[in-house]
């Protein structure tokens, strides 16, 4: 799923290509995507783009006449730009933004629809589709300890929460708590004060060092490779390969559609987490740390 600095990037050259032009056309070519009623959605057609924001992990068009038009990636959506007019082709096209100087094509490589479009007017509309988490970027310590503090999860579960923190998905929460050495099944209720404030920090430095890495990869170019498993992280996506900061061997945690990745050595003190599936698989062969798996 696209992120906080994947969606920072896509705002970016957005605002290049759109800001202060007229949105002329909204094409459908999955009448599923769209997921509200009124205002119709041929009513944003016409009307002057103010501004691009994020909500979360949305992307909101702010149009003339108080009216907003929301973009949802969920897992598998991704915006490519095209020369004005361009269709969509195969089952993967779900809509297309037409502008003056091009045209912004939603997909979803998914069998499971789950990207959508939302049409709404007026500022408390607007606000009725954000989640309500912290910008962590835009956030002091106090502000943090706080939201962290606000539910008893685990700090995967924690960061990646819509409801506390604002972007943090999957992949970057993994990135964030290998640099703050901190395990992903640690409860929030349970954490010192130096360990918050490791946390806080890591997270911060974790999305702004990516935000600029992802800039400067992309370039001029719209960005065409987003994706959760990029080249450069350092544990996400890399089970059983070497920790770059120990050598110890990338362990995980599946659950559902997601995983958790981590270093048992440099986050959990050697202890290697039970993972449910494997755990009843292998029962007491279970290895109890990171040395009995070398």
């Amino acid at each position: 799923m696209p992120e906080l600095p994947d969606i920072a990037l896509y705002i970016e050259h957005l605002e290049r290509r759109v800001l202060g032009k007229v949105l002329e056309r909204v094409r459908l070519m999955s009448p599923f995507v769209l997921r509200s009623v009124q205002p119709p959605v041929d009513t944003v057609e016409g009307k002057r783009v103010l501004g691009l924001l994020r909500l979360g992990k949305r992307i909101v068009f702010a149009l003339e006449d108080e009216l907003f038009l929301i973009l949802h990636l969920m897992i598998a959506g991704r915006l490519h730009w095209k020369e004005r007019g361009a269709k969509g082709r195969g089952k993967s096209a779900l809509a297309a933004l037409d502008f003056e100087d091009g045209t912004l094509l939603l997909t979803e490589s998914s069998t499971r629809k789950r990207a959508s479009i939302h049409v709404v007017r007026g500022e408390e509309a607007l606000r009725a589709h954000d989640p309500g988490g912290i910008e962590v970027l835009e956030t002091d310590l106090e502000a943090f300890r706080a939201a962290l503090g606000r539910e008893r999860h685990t700090l995967k579960r924690a960061l990646t929460d819509p409801r506390l923190f604002s972007g943090i998905g999957n992949a970057y929460s993994d990135e964030i708590l290998h640099r703050a050495r901190l395990s992903p099944l640690q409860r929030t209720d349970q954490l010192e004060e130096d360990e918050i404030a490791r946390l806080h920090e890591a997270t911060r430095a974790v999305l702004e060092e990516w935000i600029t890495r992802l800039r400067e990869e992309t370039g001029e170019e719209f960005p065409e490779k987003v994706t959760a498993f990029r080249k450069g992280m350092t544990v996400h996506g890399r089970y059983k390969e070497p920790c770059p900061v120990c050598g110890a061997p990338v362990q995980r945690i599946v659950h559902a559609e997601n995983e958790s990745n981590y270093c048992a050595r440099c986050q959990t003190g050697g202890k290697v987490l039970k993972d449910r599936a494997l755990s009843r698989l292998l029962k007491g062969d279970w290895p109890r740390s990171i040395d009995e798996l070398e």
